[in-house]
């Protein structure tokens, strides 16, 4: 079995969706009011959706955004050997390893309560802050009276305030939500930018868990026989919890809209499963974005494989700055040495 070739023909093919994504994001940027229209009227709708001002919301969206995306990620490597990186280092001279053990939906019931429940714990204690709400409006949402506490309460995220509870109102149902949608540039470059933010916190947290203290808890991520699309849920809760923060922190500290929020939970579970999917994909994130930026499958496996490499996440700069460092001080380790012997 040979491995597939992405020569003349699947770089001419994968210009198709670069030059897709760079249309939509140049005129995103350049003319938002093209998309206006179409914002005004998503927005409009999903204002009006009980299941949209839940405060349950998010976390069910990231579930379900969830389901859908690695079901169909491990649909794909189970079918397709010819795909997996596992089989690339044979170079069509044995056959195929065989596939590792998955999972069935219908038994990983106790792996989605264990995400869901700390989440749904947050939602339904803590008042929702969002940029773009009035504080008033927050006060009212978690059951508070404007008149006694609009002068205690801030409306930064910074500042976690929780429901008020009474027997009317015995959890944090409800959240408020901003009257106006972002314009198509606002939206851009808030999830570009909370993306890096993301990409560089994890980073930091990444490199941390693999210090000799940490070691038990990020273990569970790396105890697989092949690295697969169900690796990317395979977590201790303490990672698990930090994945979710630290994604919530990059997005609420630059203000993001709750429609940007929506759309980044897409995104962003996509590049978590695409990155542990153990596949070599035509259309790969890292190869339609510009060569170099994106660390993409390969790169990640690499990291699982010998633990001590490519800790970001989605993007390649934190990890080429690391690598230059250490590359930096066994140099400087060489010199010493040199120098002590003469």
């Amino acid at each position: 079995m040979g491995v597939p070739s992405h020569g003349s023909s699947g770089l001419s093919s994968i210009w198709t969706p670069r030059s897709f994504l760079l249309l939509l994001l140049g005129t995103s940027l350049v003319t938002p009011s093209v998309y206006q229209p179409v914002l005004d009227s998503l927005y409009a709708s999903l204002r009006q959706s009980s299941l949209f001002t839940a405060s349950t919301f998010e976390t069910w969206w990231t579930v379900i955004i969830y389901a859908i995306i690695e079901v169909t990620y491990t649909y794909r490597f189970a079918r397709n050997p010819q795909l997996r990186l596992a089989n690339h280092a044979n170079h069509g001279t044995a056959s195929p390893k065989p596939i590792p053990k998955m999972r069935r939906p219908k038994h990983r019931m106790v792996e989605g309560l264990t995400y869901i429940s700390p989440l749904l714990l947050l939602d339904l204690t803590l008042i929702k802050k969002y940029a773009g709400v009035p504080v008033q409006d927050m006060v009212l949402s978690g059951n508070y009276h404007l008149s006694s506490v609009t002068k205690t309460i801030h409306g930064t995220f910074l500042a976690p305030t929780l429901h008020n509870f009474t027997l009317s109102s015995p959890l944090q149902t409800r959240r408020a939500v901003p009257t106006a949608p972002p314009t198509s540039r606002e939206l851009v470059l808030q999830l570009v930018t909370s993306l890096f933010i993301y990409d560089t916190l994890f980073f930091a947290f990444h490199l941390s868990l693999h210090h000799p203290k940490f070691a038990s808890i990020h273990s569970q991520h790396h105890n697989h026989r092949e690295i697969n699309p169900q690796i990317t849920n395979q977590l201790d809760i303490f990672e698990r919890l930090g994945l979710v923060l630290l994604a919530n922190f990059s997005l609420n500290i630059i203000g993001s809209h709750v429609l940007t929020r929506t759309i980044f939970v897409l995104i962003f579970v996509w590049l978590l499963v695409d990155i542990h999917s153990g596949m070599d994909l035509k259309w790969g994130y890292d190869k339609i974005l510009p060569p170099g930026w994106a660390s993409g499958s390969k790169r990640h496996s690499i990291h699982h494989r010998v633990g001590n490499r490519y800790y970001a996440p989605f993007f390649n700069w934190w990890d080429d700055m690391h690598e230059w460092i250490c590359k930096r001080r066994v140099d400087r380790g060489g010199l010493a040495v040199a120098s002590e012997s003469t």
